[in-house]
């Protein structure tokens, strides 16, 4: 049986949609987007492992086959419903996060680009509990990762402008 290029992809969409990111074989490659509007940024609080209860900037898993623009504009758009036009990366970084036994539970490598806001209001979507603009005033209230905290300051000026 020969497969059409329109098989390939349903397969892979069923494989990425089942397949659990926790105690991966191989690192997995994630993007967040930097996205500004009005002096605030685009945060969600995340809904499921590694991170949840904690806000973050929004993204998520890239795809085989695409750029790291692609799975930021369409990872920013299905966590928050907001559209992007993604730029360049910005800040990567890794997180690993290991069972109480010591083995990997999680593993991701992580790419934040810049981004320009295009259209939409934020509403939490995929694996996100919330998603909002928050004011630079705001974000040391908010609980969220170390890393996060230090990329959003190093960032974004007082205004919420990108530094």
């Amino acid at each position: 049986m020969t497969m059409t290029t329109k098989d390939i992809h349903t397969r892979r969409a069923e494989a990425e949609t089942t397949a659990s990111n926790e105690y991966p074989q191989t690192p997995r490659v994630a993007v967040g987007a930097l996205v500004v509007h009005q002096g605030r940024v685009l945060l969600v609080k995340r809904g499921k492992p590694p991170s949840q209860g904690l806000w973050a900037i929004p993204g998520g898993s890239v795809r085989l086959g695409e750029s790291l623009q692609e799975a930021a504009e369409r990872e920013i758009h299905e966590e928050t419903g907001i559209r992007i036009r993604a730029g360049a990366p910005i800040f990567t970084f890794d997180m690993v996060k290991k069972d109480p036994g010591g083995t990997v539970r999680f593993h991701y490598v992580i790419v934040d680009l810049s981004a320009d806001y295009v259209s939409g209001t934020p509403h939490p979507g995929d694996d996100a509990a919330e998603a909002a603009w928050v004011s630079p005033e705001a974000l040391p209230t908010l609980e969220m990762a170390p890393v996060t905290r230090r990329f959003l300051e190093a960032h974004l000026s007082a205004k919420g402008s990108p530094k």
